[in-house]
């Protein structure tokens, strides 16, 4: 099922088993606030945790739609290092045969009889707005069709005035980036265009994702194309502004303990040496554990690149509704959606 290092600690596990903002240059999904997080060493790679995860209580995980061959296997794969208990929203004898052509176990999982795509859906979002789900996870239903549900003013999971945001926690391979560190990115798949509002919530959802993984201050950097403001790059005006609102404690509350660096060029924020080059100082330059895109446009064509290129190990988790939604897409890799999996088990702590 996999061949990536991460090591396969077996666990019988049951279904029903119980678990002030400051600038240079210079939100949270509900459950994370901004000043929050866990106490502990900062996780620097994947594997550290799922480690965690394993001593943690398991996470409820509710998956619409669960008749479908990739959502299966990671699922079984967080049953299997007992990080999660996964409840399966679908056509039970469609789930059944595919658990026996992979060898999967099907009583390892609680099963919802619904063939029904949509009214699966419905049935799964409902679980966790009535606190039997603490993470959603989207199975075969249309990606449409799942944020529909999500975002339905009467029974879905938004709460009133706040955007969803799709961050995404990179790994990338050891020489890649120093120090060696996770890095926190948003928004790379739902919000086209941020105004200065959903540019605030982005950045205050991956403070709070940083914190949950033990970086109790995260660097934080409204990228651009340039660190100069100008009239000519409308980015470099929001950024600006976010991190003199930051500057003036305007946002601690909303933001969390950060250190907010914009408008920041890539290069400055993740290269001591285009730093020492330009002359570029601050906590941020060169030590960048979060990076907030101007635009869908930048965040995708990064997310590919780390992936595609790179070699990055990547989670990603919706975030802002009632609980992490998981939303991975046709071409993410079994491994790429368990550790989605896990990262929602994290953030809902």
């Amino acid at each position: 099922m996999r061949g990536d290092g991460l090591s396969r600690r077996k666990r019988d596990v049951r279904p029903d088993e119980g678990r002030p903002a400051r600038a240079h240059g210079q939100g949270t999904g509900e459950g994370l606030q901004p000043g929050g997080g866990v106490s502990m060493d900062p996780i620097t790679n994947l594997e550290q945790l799922v480690e965690q995860l394993r001593t943690a209580p398991s996470r409820r995980v509710v998956i619409a739609a669960g008749q479908d061959p990739h959502s299966l296997e990671a699922a079984a794969r967080a049953v299997g290092e007992g990080i999660a208990r996964i409840t399966l929203v679908g056509d039970r004898l469609r789930i059944g045969k595919l658990c026996s052509e992979m060898s999967l176990d099907p009583d390892s999982f609680t099963i919802v009889d619904e063939p029904d795509p949509l009214r699966a859906g419905a049935l799964a979002v409902a679980q966790v707005r009535d606190g039997q789900a603490d993470v959603l996870m989207k199975g075969l239903i249309g990606t449409a069709d799942y944020m529909r549900l999500i975002l339905d003013k009467d029974q879905g999971l938004l709460p009133i005035s706040r955007v969803l945001s799709h961050v995404t926690v990179a790994e990338f391979p050891v020489g890649k980036l120093e120090p060696r560190r996770l890095l926190f990115l948003a928004d790379v798949a739902i919000i086209p265009h941020p105004d200065r509002e959903s540019m605030i919530q982005i950045t205050g959802y991956c403070t709070a994702a940083a914190r949950s993984f033990g970086i109790e201050r995260p660097r934080v950097a409204l990228l651009t194309a340039s660190e100069k403001v100008s009239g000519r790059m409308p980015a470099t005006v929001q950024a600006d502004e976010i991190a003199r609102m930051c500057a003036a404690d305007e946002l601690a509350d909303r933001i969390g303990p950060a250190d907010v660096a914009g408008p920041i060029s890539l290069d400055l924020a993740l290269s001591a040496e285009a730093c020492a080059i330009k002359g570029y100082g601050g906590p941020v330059g060169g030590r960048a554990d979060v990076l907030v895109f101007p635009n869908i446009e930048a965040g995708n064509v990064f997310y590919k690149t780390a992936t595609r290129l790179a070699g990055a190990r990547v989670a990603a988790v919706v975030v802002g509704a009632a609980a992490p939604c998981i939303l991975t897409s046709r071409a993410d890799s079994e491994e790429s959606k368990f550790l989605s999996i896990a990262m929602g088990c994290r953030l809902a702590e």
